[in-house]
């Protein structure tokens, strides 16, 4: 079979997972799994108006969860909102029987926050962007 490549500089977000679907049949035709997979979140609403302003959003698979964002609105913060979350994410992996939690941060992001949660870091890649780093954390809940 001949393909056709298709460069889109902008693609919309219903593409990504078009991309990935055959990537996680592959996945599980090679390492099948009975254990629990999707997504999870915890949002943070404005009371007066409703409107999400913030919040967590995680996946989970083979067994351990990725928080992929983690946002606490500017007037929030120090409030414990971010760490509230964080123990949401983790509550809901423990019930799952999840091996643990991994995320990403930059150094000029949450790093620290992170730390105090009791995530360590396993992986960093300098200069991204020049000047910064960008740190693979993760925290073991068995």
């Amino acid at each position: 079979m001949t393909y056709v490549l298709e460069i889109d500089r902008d693609p919309p977000d219903m593409m990504r997972e078009e991309v990935r679907k055959g990537l996680r049949e592959w996945n599980l035709r090679v390492v099948p799994t009975e254990k629990p997979r999707g997504d999870f979140a915890v949002y943070v609403r404005d009371p007066a108006s409703e409107v999400v302003v913030g919040g967590l959003w995680a996946e989970y698979y083979y067994d351990w969860m990725f928080i992929e964002f983690l946002s606490v609105p500017e007037d929030g913060r120090g409030e414990g909102l971010g760490r509230r979350m964080v123990l949401e994410a983790e509550s809901f992996a423990r019930e799952l029987k999840l091996t643990g939690i991994w995320l990403d941060t930059f150094s000029w992001q949450a790093q620290g926050f992170y730390e105090k949660l009791g995530y360590s870091v396993f992986g960093q890649i300098e200069d991204f962007p020049e000047g910064q780093s960008r740190m693979f954390l993760k925290k073991r809940l068995d």
